[in-house]
């Protein structure tokens, strides 16, 4: 077996592996020479959490000693597939197996343009921005979604001057749509952070960010958190690919349009759901656990166990908030809220599909008496059926 990548999900994948007896040969192979470590930390431990949050002490699982070689600084160029087995290129050598599991997650993007600006998505950009942040320091976060809101709450609150520029009317627009984003807005003025919607970065240098509308934002520090794609480029056209660079795969995890021995996990993927339709890879909880279901499929594809329907869930501490997002909104769908958000009190935002009381997502912003039953909601194999009126009742428990 040959493990593509070195983290949460390449680390889980080793694990389940072990856990399901497989006694053959395990090989992985990194890219960033460090041990497979924990990312959420990264940005909402930014300044307060200096080394990685290893994941050997996270999970408990030590991929060094589960596998039977581990090369952490050795990244994959390339991938020949064959009928019964795969071999992939390293600049050290070729390596073959009899399956292959990609699981190289992915990368922050930034305009090709943008040199001057820094992004947050391996253990050496956090140590790089965290080394260049200091009270007083003018920080300019281009992009208002999860990183990008955690990153600013995280340095207003350690003295440092933040300005957020988001190019769509409201934060967390792409993710939760304008309607919820915009409960988002008051947020940032209460923790002293400048927020600017709608706006559009015409150019980032060494002195800051220019808008297109002619405003010249000075920066000591420009991040731009405007997204990551999967890191899929070394596979070239060795394996069918999205537009973002994406690998399909089937709820056994199985990259469609290859032979069943190529599988794919984590941020890479892009998964079938028969509840959510296609689910984009980035969920960490779908890297923790569904490497186990990728292995219980390659080990035993005759099996006629159903496989995990993971709903997405996205856990985000930021602004002093807590929120968490379970299952996938869609365009077009219905929210409707528990509790006053004007308020600043906790609350809850449901989507439902148009016209009718099938829940498709629900976001909590620190209410807890929701997490546990919004989650249970999307355990079974449909969508859940929940009346509206009921649900818009703050005083009335989820669950019920």
């Amino acid at each position: 077996m040959l493990v593509v990548g070195a983290g949460l999900a390449a680390t889980q994948t080793v694990a389940a592996l072990r856990d399901a007896g497989f006694a053959g040969r395990v090989v992985v192979l990194g890219a960033e020479g460090v041990p497979p470590y924990d990312r959420p930390p990264l940005s909402k431990h930014l300044l307060d959490r200096v080394a990685p949050a290893w994941l050997a002490d996270e999970v408990g699982t030590d991929i060094t000693s589960q596998a039977d070689e581990v090369h952490l600084d050795r990244p994959a160029r390339g991938l020949v597939v064959h009928p019964d087995r795969a071999t992939v290129l390293t600049d050290a050598g070729d390596v073959t197996a009899d399956a292959v599991v990609v699981a190289t997650g992915a990368h922050a993007t930034r305009p090709p343009a943008w040199t001057a600006a820094r992004t947050l998505h391996t253990a050496a950009d956090a140590e790089h921005l965290r080394a260049a942040l200091r009270p007083g320091d003018r920080l300019v976060v281009v992009g208002a979604g999860w990183i990008g809101a955690e990153v600013a709450g995280v340095a207003a609150r350690a003295g440092v001057d933040v300005t957020v520029v988001e190019a769509a009317p409201t934060p967390l627009a792409a993710a939760l749509g304008a309607q919820v984003g915009a409960l988002t807005v008051p947020w940032y003025g209460e923790h002293g952070v400048r927020l600017l919607t709608g706006r559009q970065v015409a150019a980032v240098d060494d002195d800051g960010v220019r808008l297109t509308d002619g405003t010249t934002l000075r920066a000591d520090v420009v991040l731009a958190a405007v997204g990551a794609r999967p890191a899929t480029a070394w596979l070239g056209d060795a394996l069918p690919r999205e537009t973002d660079g994406a690998l399909r795969v089937d709820e056994g995890f199985a990259v469609l349009g290859a032979p069943r021995h190529v599988r794919a996990v984590g941020d890479v993927t892009l998964r079938r759901s028969h509840r959510h339709g296609w689910v984009p890879g980035g969920h960490w909880d779908g890297a923790l656990r569904d490497p186990a279901e990728l292995v219980a499929d390659l080990l035993d594809p005759g099996a006629t166990a159903a496989r995990a329907d993971r709903a997405p869930y996205v856990f985000s501490t930021q602004l002093g908030r807590e929120l968490t997002l379970f299952g996938q909104p869609a365009p077009g769908d219905e929210v409707v809220l528990r509790g006053d958000a004007a308020a600043g009190g906790g609350w809850s935002a449901l989507w439902y599909r148009p016209g009718a009381d099938t829940l498709s997502a629900v976001l909590t912003v620190d209410r807890p008496r929701d997490v546990g039953a919004a989650r249970r909601l999307f355990t079974a194999a449909e969508l859940p059926v929940l009346a509206r009126t009921r649900a818009a009742d703050p005083d009335l428990p989820l669950r019920a």
